[in-house]
């Protein structure tokens, strides 16, 4: 099974230094049965991509519990067994929840299939959007328009061998 798991820069380097992304119960966020009634899609790639958008959210979430991260979004694509990752039957109706899973045992590093961040560019907006997101939870409509500036950049695809680039540990 193919999940998202939501980083960070200091995250992903962490993660490259131990080769796990963590030991479980890990976050992530997939393709699940709610994900599916709520996007109205039957393309896999459409509901992965939603997925990848639900990870996308989570980092931000992390950017902004960390003020001093590097702005930019970090989801890693990983595949667990699965019956390693499972979506919580309590918050299967939740919209903050949609596909969202815990993955158990520790997930290493050497199972993903890729790595997506931020360019540079997107940092300005990613950092406003981490200011913005407590409001526009909320219901805020001008900050939720602030946050949804970020999703407007697309993360883009990196092969995992150029994560030591990516976190400042390359040639």
């Amino acid at each position: 099974m193919r999940v998202y798991v939501p980083l960070t820069l200091s995250g992903l380097a962490e993660a490259y230094k131990t080769g796990e992304l963590g030991a479980g119960p890990l976050a992530a966020y997939a393709v699940t049965p709610a994900l599916r009634e709520w996007y109205l899609s039957d393309d896999i790639e459409e509901l992965e991509y939603a997925a990848l958008n639900r990870a996308a959210l989570a980092s931000l979430r992390l950017l902004a519990a960390d003020p001093g991260a590097v702005r930019r979004r970090v989801v890693v694509a990983v595949d667990v067994p699965d019956g390693a990752a499972a979506a919580d039957p309590d918050r299967g109706l939740d919209p903050a929840a949609l596909g969202e899973v815990r993955v158990t045992g520790t997930v290493a590093l050497a199972k993903a299939a890729a790595v997506h961040v931020d360019l540079d560019d997107a940092a300005q907006d990613v950092a406003a959007a981490a200011e913005a997101l407590e409001a526009a939870d909320r219901g805020d409509d001008d900050a939720q328009f602030v946050v949804d500036g970020a999703e407007d950049h697309e993360l883009l695809w990196y092969a995992t061998q150029e994560i030591p680039n990516l976190v400042g540990l390359g040639d």
